[in-house]
């Protein structure tokens, strides 16, 4: 999510690398360019005023630490700032006895009633019983949604389909949860293409009648700066608790997230990050301003992987791992595991550095996922013995699973290739302690853009483009940053002693 105003941002940030020291002179410069990589993310424009003039504000203010050049000063400043944009959030669900009421709204085509679902299995897996209320009386497909999305979750949906009144359909299942011994009753209100006086007056009466403890606004976040005019109506009318913004996985300028909370004052209480019933996230501004700029969020992917990954599975292949064994078929079963948390594109994201790999995929419009399909594809092609061992295939058998897999018998070598190593580098792994562990996956991250598997492989020299006077120059630059700073850790640790 958020790849163009991600790239655009590092862009502008980068014009300051290689700087002696933040001026008034080069920050006008970087502002100007962070300033233009907001509006085209169509973030608002006060929105946009305020943030960079509490920026620069900061920038200018602070004094220059030497450990840091006025890149990462930068960065750090503008993480703050956007963390102060987006927050605070409150993530209490409020509940009450007997039970608490949440009102969902917004316009059609919003994702409003999957939402529904998606919050009702988030409630289900917190060991709470929703039910849902199916009360958008306008379009009959919404009551058999939710109804299908019901029986997934395992959650009760009350569906009065005679009615033409959404106020007694929501106080019919009010009472009914009362009986069933409901902790949350979710209300799936109508929407309309547009804002109009009947619709607001119509969840105006369904808020006086059953006085829900958290009405949330659902609006897709592609629409961009109309979603925070929405939110702003919305929130006029029926004082919100929060807003839901839903397909963050999709080609999402940003404008939202970065605009609603300074706009409306209402905070960004959950995001939608798939189509899946498990795809809803509480919103975190700090993780959140963490992916923007290409820092990554381990909180969340370790959360996901915690709930979603198999772990018999995983301790299974732990202790394979504990006697030296790591085969392609483990491999295999790690990439299966994997794609349970999402796309693999989406899965870098989460991963600090990973960032600008990821752009850089997008660029030479390599899909991670397809590369894997295919690593996946040349696997299941080979025998078990060819799994167990790879170093047996000859070239007859390179020819053989290339055919199988419909590849070229070069992209099962590079495979093999990429494999071998890392097989023994899982198996050292298996005698190391955590820290020496921990140090090994560091240096796998770091060199998984140099030599991925079957994925993007930067051109061999004399191989690829000429590069141009700016490129060498910004290449130039950072050889004489990274000199700079090993010369300013050594001082550091020689200070130290």
């Amino acid at each position: 999510m958020f790849e163009t105003l991600q790239d655009s941002l590092m862009s502008a940030i980068r014009t300051l690398r290689g700087r002696g020291k933040l001026t008034e002179s080069n920050m006008r410069e970087g502002l100007d360019l962070v300033r233009q990589s907001l509006l085209e993310a169509d973030v608002s424009f006060p929105v946009v005023k305020d943030f960079i003039a509490k920026i620069s504000e900061r920038a200018l203010g602070e004094s220059v630490r030497k450990l840091l050049d006025p890149t990462e000063q930068l960065v750090k400043i503008v993480h703050e700032e956007l963390i102060q944009l987006m927050g605070p959030v409150d993530h209490d669900l409020h509940l009450r006895k007997p039970f608490a009421t949440f009102m969902l709204c917004g316009l059609q085509g919003s994702g409003k009633t999957t939402t529904c679902g998606k919050l009702g299995k988030l409630l289900v897996k917190r060991d709470l019983k929703p039910m849902l209320v199916a009360a958008d009386l306008q379009r009959p497909a919404a009551i058999d949604q939710l109804e299908i999305l019901g029986q997934s979750i395992g959650v009760p949906v009350h569906v009065d389909r005679e009615s033409k009144n959404p106020v007694k359909v929501c106080q019919d299942a009010a009472r009914k949860a009362a009986s069933l011994g409901v902790d949350v009753l979710i209300l799936d209100t109508a929407g309309r293409l547009h804002i109009d006086e009947e619709l607001m007056e119509q969840l105006r009466q369904i808020e006086q009648e059953l006085q829900p403890d958290q009405v949330y606004f659902v609006v897709d976040a592609m629409t961009g700066q109309d979603a925070v005019n929405s939110a702003k109506a919305f929130n006029e009318a029926l004082e919100l608790d929060g807003v839901i913004l839903t397909k963050l996985d999709g080609d999402t300028r940003g404008g939202a997230a970065l605009s609603v909370k300074h706009i409306t004052g209402v905070p960004i209480k959950f995001v939608g990050t798939g189509e899946s019933v498990e795809s809803l996230e509480e919103f975190y501004p700090n993780r959140m301003a963490g992916r923007i700029l290409g820092m990554g969020d381990m909180l969340t992917l370790i959360e996901q992987a915690t709930e979603q990954l198999d772990k018999e599975t995983i301790e299974k292949q732990q202790e394979r791992l504990a006697k030296g064994e790591f085969t392609l078929d483990d491999f295999r079963s790690q990439m299966g595991q994997a794609k349970r948390l999402g796309s693999f594109g989406k899965l870098l994201g989460f991963i600090p550095g990973m960032g600008e790999i990821t752009s850089m995929m997008g660029k030479m419009n390599v899909d991670a996922d397809d590369e894997l399909k295919r690593v996946g594809g040349i696997i299941d092609s080979m025998t078990p013995d060819e799994k167990q061992n790879p170093k047996i295939i000859d070239n007859s058998r390179r020819h053989r699973i290339a055919a199988g897999a419909g590849v070229e018998p070069q992209q099962v070598s590079d495979l093999i290739k990429s494999f071998l190593p890392m097989a023994e580098m899982m198996k050292s792994m298996s005698s190391m302690n955590g820290r020496d562990r921990m140090a090994v996956l560091q240096q796998m991250t770091k060199s998984f853009g140099k030599n991925p598997i079957n994925g993007v492989t930067p051109p061999k020299k004399g191989t690829g483009k000429r590069l141009t006077s700016q490129e060498k120059n910004e290449a130039r630059k950072k050889r004489e940053k990274e000199k700079k700073k090993r010369e300013k850790e050594k001082a550091r640790e020689k200070y130290k002693k």
